[in-house]
């Protein structure tokens, strides 16, 4: 069994110390340690954390491979620091059987770059009239316990009812795309000031609002566990917030790009910057930051949507929505959230990496950076500063928001249960 020991590493942000891993665990943490025959990595004060873990990707494979494959968006994963990825149901077929979700998990285990553990539909082909096989998803050996129709809204009450009592059986949860459809046919941007400006087509906050006050009941009326999809409203804080008060077993994730990037972007017209939901106001992008800070928004989640370059370089109307974000993620929540003061590494080490784990049930990681835990772990060196060039990305897709951006902090290890995936910057 092979080992490494990490010297000199701010272990969640605290002071310098030394983590052997033996095998697949940490053995051991302190001051001084050595370990003979081990490989060394000096970490010169870098920062460790749990390996990060996102509960909301899209992997593309089956069917969109030109977008993205297992194998692509799993070393994207492990550049960006993850360990742990969810991929999300929308390919082609969708993952709506436990054949599709087994192909996606197994795909995963035999690349070896992050565990994959797929989210299956809510509904059959994401249509939103049948449920789809939620018990025998389960019940493969993908174990799915996460369902979810993004990238469309389970809109039918009775529906998103039924699918509330059926995962509640194992434990399972629905993570909602709160969009309600007729509010926002031909919309094209966040309805305010810029899209009158602009003329293009608006898409209300309360879109998204409506779909989460009417899910927080129907959470609380069933007893179910629900989990909102990319939240990215001052309202839908609000109305969050609210329903935890309650006690109601609701979950919340933010995106990155939702934390730092606002509608203001979308006077260049460039499609890189149309997103589903779409970026929204200042304010907004304030009151997300707060939540997240104080735990009504639970998770970071990156909603990594890649697409192939003509899906992006034409008009805004015809272009499709979404941007990578696996890559860049940690770098714009130190960005926001760090050196703003709101989070510190341990609180980052929590809503990317514990809490996710935690909502998706994903034994094994989220765990603490101690001895006898697995070995799923990210270096980060937060005093680097660099701009983003996607030339270099390990995604097949380059929709990325921040090109030439200068933003701070650079992922250089990644171990998955003692293995390194990335050393150094560089994906073994």
């Amino acid at each position: 069994m092979s080992k490494t020991l990490i010297r000199g590493a701010k272990v969640l942000g605290g002071e310098p110390q030394d983590v052997l891993i033996d095998g697949e665990t940490i053995a051991e943490i302190g001051t001084g340690l050595d370990a003979e025959g081990a490989e060394v990595v000096e970490a010169d004060g870098k920062v460790l954390l749990p390996g990060l873990v996102d509960l909301h990707t899209h992997l593309r494979e089956p069917g969109r491979e030109d977008s993205e494959t297992v194998l692509t968006g799993t070393r994207a994963a492990a550049s960006g620091g993850y360990t742990a990825v969810f991929a999300m149901a929308n390919t082609f077929p969708v993952a709506d059987t436990a054949g599709v979700v087994e192909q996606v998990w197994r795909l995963g285990k035999e690349h070896g770059y992050c565990d994959v553990q797929p989210i299956g539909a809510v509904t059959v082909g994401l249509e939103g009239r049948k449920l789809a096989e939620l018990g025998a998803m389960h019940e493969s050996a993908a174990g799915v316990t996460v369902f979810s129709d993004d990238g469309k809204c389970v809109d039918d009450a009775v529906i998103m009812r039924r699918a509330l009592e059926y995962v509640k059986a194992f434990d399972g949860v629905v993570a909602q795309h709160a969009q309600e459809p007729r509010l926002t046919e031909g919309a094209q941007m966040n309805e305010g000031v810029v899209s009158a400006e602009l003329g293009l087509g608006g898409w209300p906050a309360v879109a998204e609002e409506s779909i989460i006050a009417r899910d927080v009941l129907l959470a609380e009326h069933v007893g179910s566990r629900v989990h909102i999809c990319h939240l990215s409203t001052a309202g839908s804080v609000e109305i969050v917030r609210w329903a935890k008060s309650r006690g109601i077993q609701v979950t919340a994730e933010v995106t990155p790009h939702h934390l730092l990037l606002t509608d203001e972007l979308v006077r260049t017209y460039n499609p890189v910057y149309k997103v589903n939901p779409p970026l929204r106001t200042e304010r907004d992008v304030l009151a997300l930051r707060e939540a997240l800070a104080d735990g009504t928004i639970d998770i970071v989640a990156t909603d990594h949507a890649p697409h192939p370059h003509e899906d992006k370089d034409c008009e805004w109307a015809a272009a499709a929505m979404g941007m990578v974000g696996l890559e860049t993620a940690l770098s714009v929540v130190q960005e926001t959230m760090v050196d703003t003061g709101l989070l510190d590494w341990a609180g980052v080490a929590d809503r990317m990496s514990a809490t996710p784990a935690r909502i998706g049930r994903a034994l094994g990681h989220g765990r603490p950076v101690s001895a006898g835990e697995p070995a799923n772990l990210t270096l980060v060196d937060t005093a680097y500063r660099g701009q983003v060039d996607p030339a270099g990305f390990a995604s097949r897709s380059r929709n990325t928001p921040y090109q030439g951006r200068e933003l701070p902090g650079r992922v250089t290890h990644t171990w998955l249960r003692g293995k390194a995936t990335l050393v150094d910057g560089k994906l073994t």
